[in-house]
Order: C-alpha cells, then structure tokens, then sequence
C-alpha cells in the first residue's frame, strides 16, 4: 500500500493565513512563509498555499507571497486562487509552485484543465472541489464556496479526472473548521469514482479522524489547517500515531 500524505494548508487572505468555519468567520494564523517552513520541517509531506479571496476579489494570486514561500520549504508546494487562465496557471509555476489547484475557473471552463495538464502535466494539475451536502448527494460550490452550482461533487470529479486532472482536493464544507471529522461518506463516494489521489480536507481535529478517512473514506491523502495553525498537533506526532494504528506514512528523519 502506498503511504498516505499529511498536508499542511495555507488559507491565504490578504497575505496573510487565516483559518474559519465553514468558510466564514476568518481569523489571523500568522505569516504564509513562516508557517509553512514551520509545517515543513514538522514532517507535513506537502504544503497547499490557497488564496481564497482571490476569486471573490476577481483577482490572481498573490505572486509575491507565493514567491517568498516556496523559498523557505523543501517539500512539494501546492498554489492556487483566482487561476482563470493559462497564463496565471503558468505564472504561479514561475513563482516556484510544483502543482497548481484549480476550482471555479475549472467549473465554468472543463477545457482549461486539458490546457494545463498539456503543457505542465496532469501530476501538476489539481482540481479542488467544494462541496456541500444537499440531501442524499453533494453539490459543487465555487467562489470561495460562497455560489453554489448545479453539479453534482462526485460526478464534476470524475469529468475532472477525463479532462487532465492528476489530483481531486476535496473540501467538505459542512465540516470545513468544526474539528469533528472529515466526511467519510462523501471522501469514499469521490475515492470510489476516480483513480486519481482524492485529498480530503475539512474536519481535522484529531488523528483518530485522518485513521478513519484514510480507512472508511478511502483518501490517499489528508489535509489540515486548524490542528497545526493553532498549535495542536505537528505532522510528525500526527505521523507517529497514524503508524501505530497500521496506517502507512513516511517518518520524517
């Protein structure tokens, strides 16, 4: 079995990280660069820097903060907010990202998946899915999860993956900052429909929630914010626990 992945992410606003609930009620986490050599030599195997206003604000990234933080780490660094084009998609691997994430830009334009996983390869293209439960499925929410659309999560991640996406980061709204858990139900619906990486994200609160989503939900990788912002637990105790229960990690030295 592969070993599962601990992400460390970066919500951006503003050039700074902040964290919330369920999108909303942001609060200052501290500096994007710090924190993700902080996270980094914590043992996390990836960092996502996300600039979450940059669609709202119908902006791009912000290029200097990313620039400035791919910088400090030595791990895989994931970008994305506001990419509506190839040319921003291009501009963020410029700045030192090694994959790039694209949402609703994605949702309007399939075909701009195709464009950059073309030119920069499907394992640098990551396609983020927001999601809301609406009775027994879940529907896909853009800007910022501020809009919601007519498509249905695990339908939208399986075009994504026929249209050149290497990776699904799917968010769940519902649970997005609550510390109870991931959505088990919906992470093992997305993992079941595709044979890309699924990385489930929103919900974290404790290592027995990454046991169960990397075993009732099927993810091949975690992400986490709120549980290492705020001093909760590092990646490498977060590691050491998920191998005690069987799950297959990779120790940093």
């Amino acid at each position: 079995m592969l070993s599962k992945r601990i992400i460390a992410c970066l919500d951006v606003s503003g050039g700074r990280v902040v964290k919330g609930t369920k999108f909303v009620a942001l609060r200052d986490a501290g500096d994007p660069a710090e924190l993700a050599r902080f996270h980094a030599e914590g043992g996390a195997d990836e960092v996502v820097f996300l600039d979450i206003s940059a669609t709202r604000e119908n902006r791009t990234t912000l290029l200097d903060a990313v620039r400035r933080t791919a910088s400090q780490i030595f791990v895989p660094f994931t970008v994305g907010g506001g990419v509506r084009s190839f040319e921003e998609a291009a501009a963020l691997f410029d700045c030192g990202a090694d994959k790039m994430t694209i949402n609703s830009a994605a949702v309007v334009n399939p075909k701009l998946i195709t464009t950059i996983a073309k030119r920069f390869g499907s394992q640098a293209v990551v396609v983020a899915v927001d999601a809301k439960r609406a009775g027994s499925s879940y529907g896909v929410w853009v800007k910022g999860g501020t809009e919601p659309t007519d498509r249905d999560a695990v339908t939208w991640a399986r075009e994504a993956q026929e249209c050149g996406a290497g990776e699904i980061m799917l968010t769940s709204i519902d649970q997005d900052g609550m510390r109870s858990g991931f959505d088990c139900e919906l992470t093992a619906r997305v993992s079941e429909a595709v044979s890309i990486p699924v990385i489930a994200s929103g919900g974290a609160g404790s290592g027995g929630h990454f046991i169960d989503v990397f075993t009732k939900g099927k993810a091949d990788a975690a992400l986490a914010a709120s549980i290492f912002h705020f001093g909760l637990q590092n990646a490498r105790e977060l590691k050491q626990e998920l191998q005690k229960s069987g799950i297959p990690v990779r120790l940093p030295c």
